[in-house]
């Protein structure tokens, strides 16, 4: 069952809390010892004003501070003898909207006001009347709300940071995704287009040495490819690595599938069909693809296997990788750029990417990469 559906929104939830407070302020007031007549009249209205304004706490958190601590005064000073818990709230709010300082100024303020009002507006002792103030406020308390929320908006800064790097790692994986392809690209492309600059001018060469007339056509192709070689060295040189070591292609997916059983998963990979050489950018992008999924089932499927499936099909390479973790077809994950430079290598390859969830829990991608035997 998708429990997202089912959320309060954040403004009914504000509503609640502050007809609640105002209704347990009032009923807490009215229940005990209280003035009658107009001072009665105008303390249940500072009650309710107190609990009402709640309301915009989130709009206006210095705000709500001051109309609630106003409030608590004014209900001290009518013969109310009620823990000001609307403040208290107030406090939480403030804090935790990371307005510390100067809620540590409203409240030792009220903590000195209260007493003060006390002793303006109550008969007796000026033992009792501090007494009555502390039972208006209490230390321990409003000591308690200011923690709360600044325990929460701890929280809530390490959880937007933890965001924010995971967006920026899976952006950098994407970027270095997009920089292997392009290295590949420059690779094969130079290397192509060399094979057509190398044949284009020894054909211009063989005939001039006969003497003979060089057609227009084969000058155009020995100038575009000279040019276009040009125009890749110096678009892409800075893309070439010069690591020594050769690619990883199907031959490394066996390294993978460990690593994955050392991180904790229960991994398994079969090998079906007639095993014969591809190429190598399709054995890279196939290496990539396995890389890709089981990372991404380790970290944040929340799953206990791993299944990796390599079938060699007549002119084509199939790809699989099935976990068995958290998502369902009700509640899929948002594709991560990681997925997005995945389909892209396999795009560029002409072939095709299926990554989405499994019918009952789990997830599978699947990739089928062409391959031209015999090219």
């Amino acid at each position: 069952m998708d429990t997202r559906r089912f959320r309060v929104p954040a403004g009914a939830m504000d509503w609640a809390i502050a007809v609640s407070v105002a209704a347990l302020l009032l009923g807490t007031g009215l229940a005990g010892q209280h003035p009658t007549g107009e001072r009665e009249l105008i303390g249940s209205v500072l009650l309710a004003a107190g609990g009402l304004a709640l309301v915009a706490r989130r709009r206006a958190p210095i705000a709500v501070l001051a109309v609630t601590g106003l409030c608590a005064v004014g209900y001290e000073a009518a013969g109310f003898d009620v823990l000001a818990v609307s403040y208290l709230v107030a406090v939480y709010g403030a804090v935790r909207a990371g307005h510390r300082a100067l809620t540590v100024a409203a409240s030792v303020a009220l903590l000195v006001v209260l007493p003060l009002t006390a002793l303006a507006f109550r008969d007796g002792p000026a033992r009792e009347a501090f007494s009555q103030a502390r039972n208006v406020l209490e230390i321990a308390w409003l000591i308690a709300a200011f923690a709360a929320g600044e325990a929460l908006r701890q929280a809530e800064r390490r959880a937007d940071e933890a965001e924010r790097t995971r967006e920026e790692t899976a952006r950098r994986r994407a970027d270095e995704e997009r920089l292997h392809i392009a290295r590949e690209l420059h690779d094969s492309l130079t290397h192509q287009i060399s094979i057509i600059k190398v044949q284009s001018e020894v054909a211009v060469h063989v005939a001039r040495r006969r003497g003979e007339q060089v057609p227009e056509p084969l000058l155009a192709i020995q100038a575009a490819g000279r040019e276009a070689t040009r125009e890749l060295r110096a678009t892409l040189e800075a893309l070439r690595d010069d690591d020594t070591t050769p690619p990883q292609g199907l031959d490394h997916v066996p390294e993978l599938v460990e690593r994955a059983r050392s991180m904790g998963l229960d991994a398994t990979l079969t090998i079906e069909g007639q095993r014969h050489d591809v190429p190598a950018a399709v054995g890279r992008t196939a290496y990539r693809i396995v890389q890709e999924a089981l990372t991404n089932t380790a970290r944040h499927a929340g799953a206990t296997t791993a299944a990796v499936r390599i079938d060699y099909r007549p002119g084509t390479l199939a790809v699989q990788v099935d976990d068995d973790g958290k998502a369902t077809p009700d509640d899929a994950p948002a594709p991560g750029l990681g997925l997005l430079g995945m389909r892209e290598r396999v795009t560029a390859l002409g072939g095709r990417l299926r990554a989405q969830p499994r019918s009952e829990h789990g997830f599978t991608v699947q990739a089928e990469l062409p391959v031209e035997r015999g090219s």
